[in-house]
Formats: C-alpha cells, sequence, structure tokens
C-alpha cells in the first residue's frame, strides 16, 4: 500500500486514525490551530499604523492598547504588537518637551556654546546653578542590607526634615567644582557666592559665568557688586529660557543625585550637607 500511492507509513497511520475518529469527512481537514497561519492583508497593517497616530483610543482610554487595537481590525494582539516593534510606536510612552520662546535664543546658544568648544584664553569658564530645594529625607522604617537573591530595601514613605539649597560652579576646563550650601537663594546668597568663585579664582584670569535668567542673578546686590571696576574681569553669559540642558552643572546635579543621594536616608539637613560636601 505505501508504494502504490507513495505516501510515508507514518501518514498512513494517521489517515487510519484519523478515519476511526472521525469517519470520511475527518480525513484530510485541517485541525483547529494547525495548518498554515492566516497571513494579514498588507491594507489592515497599514490601518493598524494610521490608526495608531491618529485615531482617538476608545473612550475613557489614554492610548490605544494592543487589544483594543486588535478588537478594532479582526487580529490578534500578538500581530499587532509585532507592528508596533517593527514601526517603531509605543504609544503608552510620551517625551517631554518645551521650545525655548527667548527671543535672542539662537544668539545666547552660539555664546554658550561657543565658550564651551573655544574658551577664551587667560580664563576660567564656570557653569553655575542653584539645585533648590534639597531635602533630608528619612525612612519611617529601618532598610534591609542587600544579600544574594534579595535587593536591598527602603520604605516607600519618608519622614521629611528641612530643606537647603546647593550653589554649585562647575569649571568646564577642569571638571573641579566650587559649592556651598544656603538656607536660601536670594540675591544676597548669589551675591556671597560670587564673591566665594571670585576669592578662588586667580587674579590674572577673567571669569566667565554662564547662568540662567533667574531673578535673583540679576538683583541689585549682584549688579553693583559687578558694576565695581574690580570687577571688570567678569562676564556673565546667560542661558536661553527654559535651557537648563545647555548649562553643564545640571550634569554634575543628576551624577551627585545618583550616585550619593538617590537611596540614602538622611536624618538631618547637616547630614545631607555633609554627604554633598565629600
Amino acid at each position: 500500500m505505501l508504494t502504490r500511492i507513495g505516501a510515508h507509513q507514518d501518514t498512513v497511520r494517521r489517515w487510519r486514525d484519523e478515519f476511526g475518529s472521525r469517519g470520511v469527512d475527518g480525513l484530510g481537514a485541517v485541525a483547529p490551530g494547525r495548518g498554515r497561519k492566516r497571513v494579514v492583508p498588507p491594507e489592515v497593517t497599514e490601518a493598524i499604523v494610521a490608526d495608531t497616530l491618529c485615531a482617538e483610543p476608545p473612550e475613557g482610554a489614554a492610548c490605544w492598547s494592543t487589544r483594543e487595537m486588535a478588537a478594532r481590525h479582526g487580529v490578534g494582539k500578538d500581530f499587532v504588537a509585532e507592528v508596533w516593534r517593527e514601526r517603531g510606536l509605543r504609544p503608552w510612552l510620551a517625551d517631554v518637551f518645551e521650545v525655548s520662546a527667548d527671543p535672542d535664543f539662537e544668539a545666547k546658544l552660539q555664546d554658550v556654546i561657543g565658550l564651551y568648544v573655544d574658551p577664551p584664553e587667560r580664563a576660567v569658564v564656570f557653569s553655575f546653578d542653584e539645585k533648590t530645594q534639597m531635602q533630608a529625607l528619612d525612612r519611617t522604617q529601618p532598610s534591609l542590607p542587600m544579600r544574594p537573591g534579595r535587593n536591598r530595601t527602603m520604605t516607600h514613605d519618608c519622614k521629611r526634615n528641612a530643606t537647603i539649597d546647593l550653589f554649585a560652579a562647575f569649571n568646564v576646563a577642569t571638571g573641579e567644582v566650587l559649592a556651598q550650601t544656603r538656607k536660601r537663594r536670594t540675591g544676597a546668597d548669589v551675591l556671597a557666592f560670587f564673591k566665594w568663585i571670585d576669592l578662588h579664582t586667580p587674579r590674572h584670569l577673567d571669569v566667565h559665568v554662564i547662568l540662567d535668567n533667574v531673578s535673583a542673578h540679576e538683583s541689585e546686590p549682584v549688579r553693583t557688586w559687578l558694576a565695581h571696576p574690580r570687577r571688570k574681569r567678569w562676564h556673565r553669559h546667560f542661558t536661553p529660557t527654559t535651557s537648563s540642558w545647555a548649562n553643564l552643572v545640571e550634569g554634575w546635579f543628576s551624577i551627585l543625585t545618583r550616585k550619593a543621594l538617590k537611596t540614602r536616608a538622611f536624618t538631618s539637613v547637616g547630614r545631607l550637607t555633609e554627604v554633598i560636601e565629600h
């Protein structure tokens, strides 16, 4: 029989089993979940992409889900997920942005970037800013140490102690940072920190300071002090409004937070200050 019909013995055996269980009508029928998979027409794929980009999600939903989109087009949720992955679509995410409305945006940005790329000779370039309202956060219960198979732990709630402001001037050429903690950020505090910078900069060097447009940076005490002939070596360069990303000291603040502050508990502002300064 095998030689006569040109079929393998396993095939004949399956036919016999199907005839015994389902009769003649069952021979050759494709069982549920078996056989060649249904091919989704290209126009359905494009419709999924178009709806993801333009169509409003179902009422009450913030974005499309794979299941809701699959039900809309009569396909499986895994197929929708594959289409989104191939096209780089992630409707559940939203990137944050802000376009600066500064009329002098281009001129200010060129000035700041120019200092980074080609700093003047016989001068020090500082990137300056304040990290305000740094709170000494303590945990309500003792944390558990890390051990194999378990991360170290910390309670989700915290005890809020007092706050401090961190003033920092990042030396663009050397990476060194002049820093002070202060209780407030007023014009007098900014002036005190500028005097601190002036004290730690050799007298034969000009001082170029990159800073943002906070009112304290333009306060009367600061302007009066800078207007004195003895401060002719001082030059301020303002970043465009809402463009803190152009100030290099922001990167140092981020590193400080991640490496020294983020998962620590501070019982007092004094302890927080101690960690920052060391």
